[in-house]
């Protein structure tokens, strides 16, 4: 590891805006904060909007300046990349942004029932050879109705068509009408949300310059569904 990511690792380690806990499932108990974000570290009754696989923390910056009467938490396991957007919001003295450093699988262990109020997904690993790691899988959609209020907006922003094309699927057998799905956001700008088109990461960017198309999709959450997967096709693997 590089000595520029020790000292990110090192640094991480004392930001205020930055929660990290244990990554065992058999030494992880329930952080102080589950239920109580607001009171104990936003400081405020505001909802809560969650980016899932954050990275550098683009969108949960952006946002917080964006919309200061609302909160953001950051996700994601890296804290190279976590460094980024923490390190800015702390610049920018944002106090409705912060960042947890776990997994997302371990996000009950930090949120209670209906303490998310919004979910952002933006350039996920598409995980094109294992599906239920797919962020928009059925397994990872009924663990969000762990923290996520019914009919929560759910975005997913990503270059990755069979992704996109994977969600709708999950989707259409789950009886979820998408409310936007854009194949290419930047040639059909139409209904999709400003910060959508605005707000670009550092993958984004990456994508652009070797022309790929940037697709966006809206739906809302269901927590009264037991979400199930697609069929598989006829070769035995999921749809990709």
């Amino acid at each position: 590891m590089g000595k520029n990511k020790l000292k990110k690792f090192a640094e991480v380690h004392n930001f205020p805006n930055v929660i990290e806990f244990n990554f065992s499932f058999k030494q992880i108990k329930e952080h102080p904060f589950k239920g109580k974000w607001k009171q104990l570290f936003f400081k405020n009754q505001n909802p809560i909007t969650l980016e899932l696989a954050c990275g550098k923390g683009e969108y949960t910056v952006a946002l917080a300046q964006k919309y200061p009467n609302k909160n953001f938490i950051g996700i994601d396991i890296k804290g190279a990349r976590i460094w980024t957007g923490a390190k800015k919001a702390l610049e920018l003295n944002l106090k409705n942004a912060g960042f947890i450093r776990t997994r997302i699988e371990f996000l009950p262990y930090f949120l209670a029932e209906d303490e998310i109020d919004e979910i952002w997904i933006t350039f996920p690993d598409p995980q094109p050879k294992k599906p239920k790691k797919r962020l928009t899988s059925p397994y990872f959609l009924n663990l969000y109705k762990n923290f996520t209020k019914e009919k929560a907006p759910i975005h997913l922003k990503t270059d990755n068509q069979y992704l996109f094309e994977y969600t709708l699927k999950v989707l259409e057998k789950n009886n979820i009408k998408p409310i936007i799905a854009c194949k290419d956001i930047y040639k059909e700008q139409n209904n999709i949300p400003k910060e959508a088109i605005e707000i670009q990461t550092y993958y984004e960017k990456q994508f652009l310059a070797e022309n790929k198309k940037i697709t966006y999709l809206q739906f809302r959450f269901s927590k009264k569904i037991i979400w199930q997967d697609i069929p598989k096709n006829p070769q035995g693997s999921p749809y990709k």
